[in-house]
């Protein structure tokens, strides 16, 4: 009976013998040990996976054992089988086995019919954790593309209905209310009035300090605010219908991105 089950091993697989209720025992044995009767005979695949069902880590291997680092002793129910096979999982740390953790054999190169053809067993990987860092590359197109290349130029394009007469900023090539195609862009100055506020205290790379403000601004001319940061003014002095003006970084820095503006100041003492 041992003999079969080793010889199988040395052409890596795994077997058990049926009983003659039906269940398949492994390592295979002669007798069932629930009932005492003879096995059939009729040997079974099994494996070469399974799950284990208990385990006890060995923190300081001995010389004697399979593994020259910490591993686990563990009871695994190779799938197929009804009862445990003993043998050594090559865990990274006791948090990596559990009851019910799936394994896998590791053979050796060159099986020689015994059970350490089976080196140990490992944990099925479930996860990989790769350093993979993806980088995005936007580029605004269409009408927003008009706007920010206007903001490059140091203006603010709006566009207006030809039909509702409303003019929008950031410039857009169709009318939201109407839905009237709208022409060329229209240039906006760069002042205008908060018509609304909020004062944020978590730190943000655009703001010039913390508190800072972020406003909705409605620039001169047009019918719908556009949402900025507001500087040159502390925080707790920013006011509804307060007039500013756009602070631009200089000529030779600006880039078709709203970084082109710093912020908006208020256009008197405050």
């Amino acid at each position: 009976m041992i003999g079969r089950f080793l010889s199988e091993l040395r052409a890596r697989r795994i077997v058990g013998v049926r009983t003659a209720e039906g269940r398949v025992l492994v390592p295979p044995l002669e007798y069932d040990p629930a009932t005492g009767e003879a096995v059939t005979g009729e040997y079974v695949e099994v494996g070469p996976a399974g799950a284990v069902t208990t385990w006890a880590w060995v923190d300081e291997p001995l010389d004697a054992h399979p593994l020259d680092r910490p591993f686990a002793w563990a009871l695994i129910e190779l799938d197929g089988a009804d009862t445990a096979l003993l043998h050594a999982v090559d865990a990274d740390n006791p948090k990596a086995i559990a009851a019910g953790t799936r394994v896998w054999p590791v053979w050796k190169d060159r099986p020689t019919g015994h059970i350490t053809d089976i080196s140990y067993f490992v944990p099925e990987v479930t996860k990989i954790v790769a350093p993979v860092r993806t980088e995005y590359r936007l580029q605004a197109g269409g009408a927003l593309r008009v706007f920010l290349e206007g903001v490059a130029r140091g203006v603010f394009l709006g566009g207006r209905c030809p039909s509702c007469d409303q003019v929008y900023v950031p410039y857009r090539m169709s009318c939201p209310e109407c839905g009237e195609v709208i022409g060329e862009p229209v240039e906006l100055p760069d002042t205008g009035t908060i018509t609304t506020y909020a004062i944020n205290n978590l730190p943000d790379p655009r703001a010039p300090q913390v508190p800072f403000v972020s406003a909705y601004i409605l620039l001169d001319g047009a019918d719908i605010p556009m949402i900025a940061l507001v500087g040159g003014v502390p925080a707790h002095e920013v006011r509804q219908g307060m007039r500013v003006r756009a602070v631009w970084v200089p000529p030779e820095e600006r880039t078709a991105s709203m970084a082109s503006v710093r912020w908006f100041a208020p256009m008197e003492p405050s």
